[in-house]
């Protein structure tokens, strides 16, 4: 009888601790995802001295490693079939949102103005650029899951790594 009290006791003390911890492992493994796409086209664009973006479409999670190449004197980007890992599709559960370093990441309410880092994207794609001296565009990707756990990835334009900021929960 004791141990069943015993058992009953920690049971109630951990599901509360329990609580959002499925939403809160989805978060963050789709925020490794995306850190390891990015480490994927830094280390290309370094390795092979050629510049490489990750194209990211906020609305559909799809994401895609691209090179650029000159045709006819055009610069274009073309997807980069050359890297494993260059393109999929994060969990459709977890709200993606590109803030340019002018906007304040911790104000999620602020309409996004500037949605993209490249001019040449749609409104709803980000264009992350890596380029060949090691360096990248900057940018914070703000990810936030259906029970209103967030993080925010800040990309340092000057050494291309990911630093994963916790926010508070909504």
């Amino acid at each position: 009888m004791v141990v069943i009290v015993i058992i009953g006791i920690m049971t109630a003390m951990m599901i509360p601790e329990m609580k959002g911890t499925f939403q809160d492992a989805l978060l963050r493994s789709t925020s490794r995802e995306l850190i390891n796409v990015f480490d994927l086209a830094y280390s290309r664009a370094v390795s092979l001295n050629q510049l490489r973006r990750v194209r990211l479409d906020e609305k559909t999670g799809h994401y895609l490693v691209e090179k650029r190449v000159l045709e006819n004197g055009q610069e274009n980007f073309v997807p980069a079939d050359d890297v494993a890992g260059g393109k999929g599709e994060l969990d459709s559960r977890i709200a993606i949102e590109f803030r340019s370093p002018a906007e304040n990441v911790s104000d999620v309410s602020a309409p996004t103005e500037n949605a993209s880092a490249n001019e040449e994207s749609s409104a709803d794609e980000v264009a992350i650029s890596f380029y060949p001296d090691g360096t990248a565009d900057a940018g914070d990707i703000l990810l936030r899951d259906r029970d209103g756990f967030r993080l925010a990835l800040h990309i340092n334009p000057i050494t291309a790594r990911v630093h994963v900021v916790e926010m508070e929960r909504e």
